[in-house]
């Protein structure tokens, strides 16, 4: 028993090899492939749901909404259990429980039985997600930690871009339960490689009680705001104002608990520091951005009369600009080009392109959409990579689990700000429009953001 606790190593053949940070790097973007691929493809698996289950949309939705409570809550818990006991370990565990967990949802014969191994399923995903990053920052060498972080945000992207595409072949083909079931042969294979590509961790945070009162209490604040901004955006929830203030609550008492706490689940000297703070309100604002037009976009091509495969088409072009851009950056501009600058280029052509799409005709929607996601993919690798600068190798996966945090509140902040907007507009081109320059201005506070980067470039 003691060996299951205990992280295995690499063979040496692989440990020696000059390219083992690319392979270790490689091995996770497996994880994250998976994780936005699973994001993105069960949206189009939702008619099939209320066929087969009989249920209406807002049940099916709990399908997404279920995961993706669990997922924000349980991220930075998984990260402080990583830092202490190891991330490799925690990382194989993660991807065993979510390949579980993701043929049991293909099995299940309620739409609420889905529902919990759905929020099983999230709890594997934070095990990955809460490690991906600090894998990453802890297996490259220091001088391309960016270039690592740039491959794992493109594994993202790739896997957000062909969700809709697989989900639509499987659903159409096969049925909704392979959705779930794709990802078994992959985990298998995951987990194989994982083995023997990760590496230890050298360096881990001292052992100490785990904070559950704190857990508790932030999964509660994550949890009860995004029941919010669901129903506030129209999911049909009902008092989400209330939810909000249970969120508020929820966060005080977090705060006030980790201030006293003697193992606290979140240092908050770490977020005195501007690098990390001020760089994930910039996080959170780049996948807003990020995520908002996957929302709009279909809506504005819906209302001008084009079909589902070719708005899907177009909306590709967004994840594969910024695939492309995190992945050639560092081959493409000058060496000396750091964090700071990236961001502010990133997040100033990100904020140029969301205005120019506002007044866009569907012809130039496409090449629009690869340049926003362009400047996204210079501005997110470059504002992790500045966050991460500044952490303590021995608190890598709970910094980590922070940066994915708000990823998942800039997820359902971009769609729910823009459901918002389109709700309350009094036609869809009007709203597009108010939307889009909403995104603008978050884009403009992204790259604002990236000033607090100046002296950690990489």
């Amino acid at each position: 028993m003691t060996r299951l606790l205990v992280e295995p190593p690499r063979p040496q053949v692989v440990r020696e090899h000059r390219n083992a940070p690319w392979f270790a790097v490689g091995s996770v973007c497996v994880g994250a492939f998976m994780g936005q691929l699973d994001a993105s493809i069960v949206t189009l698996a939702f008619p099939a749901l209320q066929r087969d289950f009989h249920a209406s949309l807002a049940a099916a939705q709990w399908v997404s909404l279920g995961y993706l409570l669990a997922l924000v809550g349980l991220l930075a818990g998984a990260g402080r259990l990583a830092d202490a006991v190891g991330r490799k370990l925690v990382y194989l565990y993660g991807f065993g429980v979510f390949t579980v967990a993701s043929a049991a949802c293909g099995l299940a014969p309620t739409l609420g039985m889905l529902v919990v191994f759905r929020v099983v399923q999230a709890a594997g995903a934070a095990m990955l997600q809460a490690n991906s990053v600090a894998l990453v920052v802890t297996s490259v060498p220091r001088s391309r930690m960016r270039a690592g972080l740039g491959m794992q945000a493109a594994a993202q992207a790739l896997g957000l871009a062909l969700g809709p595409t697989v989900g639509g072949l499987l659903v159409g083909s096969a049925g909704w339960r392979w959705v779930f079931w794709v990802n078994v042969p992959i985990g298998c294979a995951a987990l194989v490689v994982g083995r023997y590509l990760l590496p230890r961790t050298r360096e881990r945070a001292a052992a100490a009680r785990f904070d559950w009162p704190g857990l508790l209490l932030l999964a509660g604040a994550s949890a009860a705001l995004l029941v919010a901004i669901s129903g506030a955006s129209g999911l049909g929830l009902p008092l989400w104002e209330a939810w909000a203030a249970a969120s508020a609550a929820a966060m005080a008492g977090f705060v006030v608990r980790e201030r006293r706490a003697a193992a606290p689940l979140v240092d908050m000297d770490l977020l005195r520091t501007p690098a990390v703070s001020v760089g994930l309100a910039g996080a959170m604002c780049g996948y807003l951005v990020l995520f908002g037009p996957l929302a709009l976009v279909p809506q504005i091509l819906s209302a001008r009369g084009a079909g589902a495969t070719y708005a899907g088409l177009v909306l590709t072009a967004l994840p594969a600009g910024f695939a492309l851009a995190a992945l050639a950056a560092d081959r493409v501009l000058p060496e000396g080009f750091g964090n700071r600058r990236r961001c502010l280029l990133g997040g100033t052509v990100a904020s140029l392109c969301a205005v120019a799409l506002g007044w866009a005709t569907p012809a130039a929607m496409l090449p629009l959409l690869a340049l926003l996601g362009a400047g996204l993919g210079l501005f997110i690798p470059a504002n992790n990579t500045a966050i991460m600068a500044v952490i303590p190798t021995r608190m890598s996966a709970t910094a980590g689990g922070m940066v994915n945090m708000t990823r998942g509140a800039g997820t359902a902040l971009g769609i729910a700000l823009v459901t918002l907007i389109l709700h309350a507009a009094a036609t869809v081109q009007d709203g597009a429009r108010l939307a889009f320059a909403g995104l603008a201005v978050v884009a403009a506070v992204a790259t604002m953001t990236g000033i607090t980067a100046r002296r950690h470039d990489a």
